[in-house]
């Protein structure tokens, strides 16, 4: 009896474990997904924040007009409306502070990937191999879904080009010159600015999960020790999808970082100062992971 007793004790020892190793693990994927979430309304007040200019939306509007007014042949109200185009672009320019781009569009892209570590280096291994088999095609099927991260990106429409270019066109207009006029503004539709900053969705969820884990590091080591653990594989994961950065910091630095706090919650458990040197290097290592393209 007093066998039994001690095995089912045992056994209530190891599921009460398990449990709470999954319940750990969902806290951890709570603090990720918070991460994400937290990230994702900074960027849509980012987007919100961003002054639209009015009058230049309204020029490029009017400038559409005029093509339309081109195609349908109507030269004198396409003269007038590109006028009106010009003049809203002037009042634009009349700021002394006006940038050298105005945003006329913005938007935020949220792009992540549901695999592990191990699925994106698999991915990546059979896109090369695919690729050297010159299997183009089912290798860009591949890559295309090896994306994690949230995109910010501005139409932005160049201002010291756009006003002489409307201004061509008019001229091409009273000369009755049609087609070359439409030309013209064809092209400056065309000719916009695009800007995309990048951030890593990994990389943002292990600097969340750091510091989740600083919180909770004293009163429940099981926990913290979960969330560095869900860092580590983020990190992981970003780095097989081939997030790089900037920072003399490098992926492997800061996992070295990790164990050395996860050793010390396991021992004497005064992890304060190693916790504030690990936050510091992640949180430099996210800033200068962002990438900004321009086309």
């Amino acid at each position: 009896m007093k066998k039994l007793l001690l095995s089912s004790i045992v056994a209530l020892s190891l599921i009460g474990n398990s449990l709470y190793a999954l319940e750990a693990n969902a806290s951890s994927k709570s603090v990720s997904a918070n991460a994400i979430k937290v990230a994702k309304k900074s960027a849509n007040k980012q987007k919100d924040d961003t002054k639209i200019i009015k009058e230049a939306v309204e020029s490029i509007d009017l400038v559409a007009q005029t093509i339309k007014l081109i195609d349908q042949k109507k030269k004198d109200d396409a003269i007038k409306t590109l006028e009106k185009a010009i003049g809203k672009i002037e009042v634009v320019l009349s700021n002394p502070k006006a940038p050298a781009l105005i945003p006329v569009d913005a938007k935020v892209i949220v792009a992540q990937y549901l695999g592990d570590a191990y699925s994106a280096q698999n991915a990546v291994i059979t896109s090369v191999a695919l690729l050297q088999s010159q299997r183009v095609q089912e290798a860009r099927r591949i890559v295309s879904a090896l994306v994690d991260e949230i995109d910010f990106k501005t139409i932005n429409l160049p201002l010291a080009s756009y006003p002489s270019a409307l201004k061509m066109a008019a001229k091409n207009l009273h000369d009755n010159k049609l087609d070359e006029a439409k030309k013209v503004l064809v092209t400056t539709l065309n000719t916009f600015v695009s800007i995309t900053t990048i951030t890593p969705i990994g990389i943002l969820e292990a600097q969340d999960l750091i510091i989740a884990a600083s919180k909770v590091a004293k009163e429940n080591k099981e926990l913290a020790l979960s969330h560095l653990s869900a860092a580590k594989e983020a990190l992981k994961r970003s780095e097989a999808l081939g997030y790089t950065s900037y920072s003399d910091t490098t992926y492997k630095m800061l996992n070295e970082e990790i164990r050395k706090v996860e050793k010390e919650i396991k021992g004497k458990n005064k992890a304060e100062k190693l916790f504030e040197n690990l936050i510091e290097k992640i949180k430099e290592f996210k800033e200068k992971a962002l990438k900004t393209f321009k086309k």
